[in-house]
């Protein structure tokens, strides 16, 4: 049952944060870079919610990062990925890239085509341990294992589906024609869910919302969604004690 004591906190589309670079058009639902609100600085492990439009051949060149789970969700086109470890890949729609920043870790990621652009999204969550091995890893998923369901992405175990972190966190997809309507129970309940829209209109616990919306509950174990046009949602449940 869930929760009278459920706690909510919208982020509509429209009140992120966001930089127009000219190659690089980006949002930022928590603070990044110039971008910063006291207020909106994480929602538990989750620190990043990056929503970025790469025009072709641009990217990020070589930058560091540490003691950070990054996860890379391409959206549309092929992103190029090279680090200090020696990886040099491409992913695209249907890939998931997660890589542990761990002790440090140097990488580039660049739009690989010409003639199109990239679609992605990036996301930073805290992990449980610091000063890691620096990893890296990518999957390809089967989008049709998503359609009315929810297919899991990301989870702390090595043995589940999706790629795993150093966190007790579960991300999900799930592609959800109209009127669906599917209940998620959290796999911590004291963990909270943040729900990102990518396409559609949803209603996720009574809460209408459009695309690129985010919506984040706690102190309740299941969250109920309907779709409204037909939808496209990503679940993030990280834990809340950061």
């Amino acid at each position: 049952m869930t929760s009278k004591l459920m706690n909510t906190i919208l982020h509509t589309a429209d009140s992120r944060g966001g930089a127009d670079h000219g190659w690089l058009k980006t949002k930022h639902t928590f603070s990044f870079a110039n971008y910063y609100d006291p207020a909106r600085m994480h929602f538990g492990a989750l620190r990043v919610l990056n929503d970025d439009y790469i025009e072709p051949g641009m990217g990020f060149g070589m930058h560091p990062h540490d003691n950070m789970e990054i996860i890379t969700i391409p959206l549309v086109g092929d992103l190029e990925h090279k680090d200090s470890m020696g990886n040099t890949e491409v992913i695209r729609h249907g890939d998931i890239q997660v890589m542990s920043a761990g002790s440090g870790i140097r990488h580039s990621e660049y739009n690989k085509n010409n003639d199109q652009p990239v679609e992605l999204l990036q996301i930073w969550v805290y992990p449980n341990r610091r000063d890691v091995t620096p990893r890296y890893d990518q999957i390809t998923l089967n989008i049709a294992d998503r359609k009315n369901k929810f297919q899991q992405i990301v989870s702390p175990n090595k043995n589940d589906d999706g790629v795993w972190i150093h966190q007790d966190a579960w991300f999900n997809i799930a592609d959800l024609e109209k009127g669906k309507e599917l209940d998620y129970t959290l796999n911590n309940p004291q963990n909270g869910l943040y729900v990102f829209v990518i396409s559609g209109e949803a209603e996720v616990q009574g809460q209408k919302l459009n695309p690129r919306d985010g919506f984040g509950l706690w102190d309740t174990n299941k969250v109920n969604f309907k779709s409204i046009t037909g939808i496209s949602i990503l679940l993030m449940e990280v834990p809340m004690n950061q």
